[in-house]
């Protein structure tokens, strides 16, 4: 499954006398997703969508120029979940976790769609709450149909706010970034190999070959324990490109690689399809799904954003 879209922001809505820095963003985003070679279903999923808050002046008896002819605040936000469970439940673990997320969402009648210093704390929170809770209806769900009992999911999450963005993660799918030609990871695995690494009975290039490198520490839905749902703020630079994938990716093509071809990818579609290629010649042992956006960020003609500019951590990574 692929699926690519490209977008400068110049709606219709976007256009008039005044336009929001964030409708002004470039985003070049695609993504891919493939069973692999050892697997009947595929049970990673992915969504990408682009959250908009528009005015547009239908009549006003105002005087030309006292009222935009229209305006728009954009966001973008991409998802990507790996299930786990016996059967088809994986499948409908991830594939629920996604829907019941934008479900979620969609009841909520205050959207956010600046991460200034007065809302980005509540912005994370609110994000933080609707996970758990989608965690919950899969425990549910779990408990109701004896054949998804035990079903559960990684989820990742990517939402930029003009030039802030959002990490929002549970498992071991991953998020990178790409900047400057050097690959940052914006996400700590969730594994039980993970936590030996922290402290410190196991190096962490001895992972690759641990036996508890899949055995997920928090994920949603599975046993039912609460979720611990990571958050992160960076911001972005111009150029800057965005990776979120399933450990499908991860286990068979190593960072170097991933970096390479991210740094000489021209379109985010053909940084999609070399990376799960790349997985596929390693052997394919499991589902692996990718989302890649690039970023073109016009200057800003005054700091704004989630923090000023001499607060700014433009750093990504934790």
């Amino acid at each position: 499954m692929t699926a690519h879209t490209s977008t400068d922001g110049s709606s219709p809505a976007a256009v008039g006398q005044h336009r929001s820095y964030s409708s002004l963003v470039r985003i070049d985003v695609s993504a891919k997703s493939h069973p692999g070679y050892h697997r009947d279903n595929n049970e990673d999923h992915f969504f990408v969508t682009r959250l908009g808050r528009t005015l547009e002046t239908l009549l006003t008896s105002l005087p030309a120029g006292e009222m935009p002819e229209g305006t728009e605040e954009v966001n973008y936000a991409m998802i990507v979940a790996d299930g786990m469970g016996g059967h088809a439940a994986g499948e409908v673990a991830s594939r629920m976790a996604i829907s019941a997320l934008v479900s979620v969402a969609l009841d909520v009648p205050d959207w956010i769609f600046k991460a200034d210093e007065e809302h980005a704390r509540e912005i994370e929170q609110r994000s933080r709450q609707r996970v758990r809770e989608v965690g919950a209806m899969l425990v549910e769900q779990g408990r109701r149909d004896p054949a998804l009992l035990g079903m559960g999911t990684t989820l990742t999450a990517a939402r930029s706010l003009g030039r802030d963005l959002l990490i929002i993660h549970v498992g071991d799918s991953r998020a990178y970034l790409l900047r400057s030609a050097g690959l940052h990871r914006l996400t700590r695995d969730h594994t039980y190999a993970q936590l030996l690494v922290d402290t410190g009975r196991l190096r962490p290039e001895e992972v690759a070959d641990s036996r508890h490198r899949h055995v997920l520490t928090n994920a949603l839905g599975g046993s039912g324990g609460e979720v611990r749902v990571d958050t992160d703020w960076l911001q972005l630079e111009d150029g800057d490109r965005l990776l979120l994938c399933s450990d499908g990716l991860t286990d068979l093509v190593d960072d170097e690689t991933i970096t390479k071809i991210l740094r000489e990818a021209n379109r985010s579609s053909d940084a999609c399809e070399q990376l799960v290629q790349h997985a596929l010649d390693g052997g394919g042992r499991d589902n692996v799904t990718v989302i890649v956006a690039t970023y073109q960020l016009p200057e800003e003609p005054a700091p704004t954003g989630r923090v000023g500019a001499d607060q700014a951590d433009t750093q990504p990574g934790r």
